[in-house]
């Protein structure tokens, strides 16, 4: 089911985001949903290169699971 959202922007910010979804041959939403969406995928998941070199280093999945194990049991402290 569709969303509705209400967006702010300055004129120049939706001049630029409408050049832009013009250049793409996309409304203006769907030009944004695909950019955040795309933004969300390259910012907070690996990709599976990253994730096979996370997995064959050893010494850092050790430290993962020993830090993992230290917030279940509410030990050590928290670093700003």
């Amino acid at each position: 089911m569709s969303k509705v959202v209400t967006l702010r922007l300055l004129e120049e910010e939706y001049e630029k985001i409408s050049a832009a979804a013009v250049v793409e041959h996309r409304p203006i939403s769907n030009f944004i949903t695909a950019m955040v969406l795309r933004d969300i995928e390259e910012s907070y998941y690996l990709d599976p290169i990253e994730m096979a070199q996370i997995n064959s280093d050893k010494r850092l999945l050790g430290k993962l699971k020993a830090g993992h194990a230290d917030v279940k049991k509410r030990a050590g402290r928290f670093v700003e």
